[in-house]
């Protein structure tokens, strides 16, 4: 909006632009506001280009000659001293101080303090272009009926020999519980001193999930005891089953077991 002040040589209104995009720029915390810092620095750069194609000096041409002699003056040459020795070739490295060139360092350091620049290892080595990869061709898959018919009984067999394992655990832990049971007729069965492996967290799950077809299927029931803890007992024939099963008789129960819990 002020484009033409800005452009003017003897306007400071780009500089204190400048400065007061540098004071905002140390509250920026989000990337639309780092984005217009951004889009500020490339307006203030061009202006600044067009201003300085626009100046117009008659300054002369760098002579080295008088430089040397401003600089020699910087580093504290004395004069008198010079005219004096002028005669003696041997005190030509006697005109300037011991500190002269220390002197000039500690001047020139404030130019050159700065980061150094970033170079990333991959540029010092030439990268050559990916190899192509050959493509391959996949086979189409054969539409005939033998493979379409081997799936399925493999599939089958391993949810048989799955089932099978299952029902066999199942029945042995029912033949504990039935053992048990008999031994002792008047002692109850803790339902947490069947199901808890002391060694196994996992196995502790396996066993309450076998247990479970046990009580799904009327082959065991749960109750509670006068502590309110459950214990578990075999059913006492076929018949009490079938009446349960008719009747309708099933209740569903969620157990927590949590590792903590568990140990």
């Amino acid at each position: 909006e002020n484009r033409e002040d800005m452009l003017s040589s003897k306007s400071d209104r780009l500089t204190e632009a400048l400065e007061e995009a540098n004071k905002l720029f140390s509250g920026v915390s989000s990337a639309r506001e780092a984005a217009l810092d951004a889009q500020f620095l490339v307006l203030a750069s061009n202006l600044g280009k067009e201003k300085a194609n626009e100046l117009h000096s008659d300054m002369t041409t760098f002579d080295s000659l008088v430089f040397a002699e401003d600089l020699l003056t910087f580093m504290g040459i004395n004069r008198i001293e010079v005219e004096e020795n002028d005669s003696d070739s041997e005190s030509i490295s006697g005109y300037l101080p011991s500190d002269a060139w220390h002197k000039l360092g500690e001047e020139t350091e404030k130019y050159f303090r700065r980061a150094p620049s970033f170079h990333y290892m991959l540029g010092s080595f030439k990268s050559d272009p990916p190899v192509p990869r050959q493509r391959i061709e996949r086979q189409k898959k054969a539409t005939g009926t033998e493979e379409k018919r081997a799936m399925p009984a493999q599939l089958k067999k391993m949810e048989e020999s799955h089932q099978e394992a299952t029902e066999k655990e199942v029945e042995r832990i029912l033949g504990l519980l039935q053992t048990h049971f008999q031994n002792d007729p008047s002692t109850p069965i803790s339902f947490f001193d069947l199901v808890i492996d002391p060694n196994s967290f996992a196995r502790t799950v396996e066993n309450i999930f076998h247990v479970s077809f046990i009580i799904r299927d009327g082959f065991a029931r749960i109750k509670l005891d006068e502590d309110k803890l459950p214990i578990i007992e075999p059913s006492e024939d076929n018949e009490e089953r079938e009446d349960g099963r008719s009747a309708g008789a099933r209740n569903q129960v969620v157990l927590s077991l949590n590792y903590k819990e568990w140990k």
